[in-house]
């Protein structure tokens, strides 16, 4: 029998709270996860900075992680789009950065008339170079937690604590900003794996479909090991 793959987790360097529904706490996946470290790639130097000099550190984590059985790689941070080819290139296993790029796939099923929008972290730095790195289409409606009470501000500065009743009332009240001001919404796609846990609140608060960092790496992980039937 074929052994279940293993979804390698390159991480930022991080110390705020991994809920359930967070890519980075072990109990959100059904299959087997390896993490590994990214160390220096801390939230700033990713979201705020995007700091080309990270792309060395994540190209030797994620050949460790490939030499420890890992059959999949994926990341941290949907801003981590900007690595998604030069990790394809350096990696020799399938890489799938960031949950942005759920974006067109998301489009293509969605009723005629309707699109898919992002709810981000922070979109002031959620450039349309990333956006292209994703294959995410000009145009597409843009929703933030930035401005909030705790969401943002907690993940981007990295703190030890965080308060998951303002951070899921940041979520919920931005996704209703992003629905309301755009009438053709069909689906929301969450860019932060760090809204995973907020996903189903989301859904009921806005009556859309949500997709985020767990609907895409379930996807992924079926491919890397598709069930037997028979």
């Amino acid at each position: 029998m074929k052994p279940e793959a293993t979804v390698g987790i390159l991480m930022l360097d991080s110390r705020f709270p991994r809920l359930p529904g967070d890519v980075g706490n072990p109990a959100t996946w059904p299959f087997p996860v390896r993490y590994g470290i990214v160390r220096g790639a801390t939230p700033d130097r990713v979201v705020m900075r995007q700091d080309p000099d990270l792309l060395g550190p994540f190209i030797d984590a994620g050949r460790e992680l490939v030499r420890d059985g890992a059959t999949g790689i994926t990341t941290t941070c949907g801003f981590l789009s900007m690595f998604q080819d030069e990790l394809a290139v350096a990696l020799s296993v399938p890489v799938a950065t960031s949950s942005l790029m759920q974006v067109e796939m998301v489009n293509r099923v969605l009723p005629a008339g309707q699109r898919a929008g992002i709810l981000t972290i922070c979109a002031s730095t959620l450039t349309a170079e990333l956006l292209a790195k994703a294959n995410v289409p000009d145009d597409t409606p843009i929703g933030t937690t930035e401005g909030g009470r705790e969401f943002t501000r907690a993940i981007l500065e990295n703190r030890f604590e965080l308060d998951v009743n303002l951070a899921r009332r940041d979520n919920v009240a931005a996704a209703r900003s992003l629905a309301a001001a755009h009438p053709d919404l069909g689906a929301i796609v969450l860019e932060c794996t760090n809204m995973g846990p907020f996903a189903a609140d989301i859904a009921a608060d806005t009556g859309l479909p949500v997709y985020s960092i767990v609907s895409f790496l379930n996807w992924f992980q079926s491919g890397l090991a598709p069930p037997a039937f028979g």
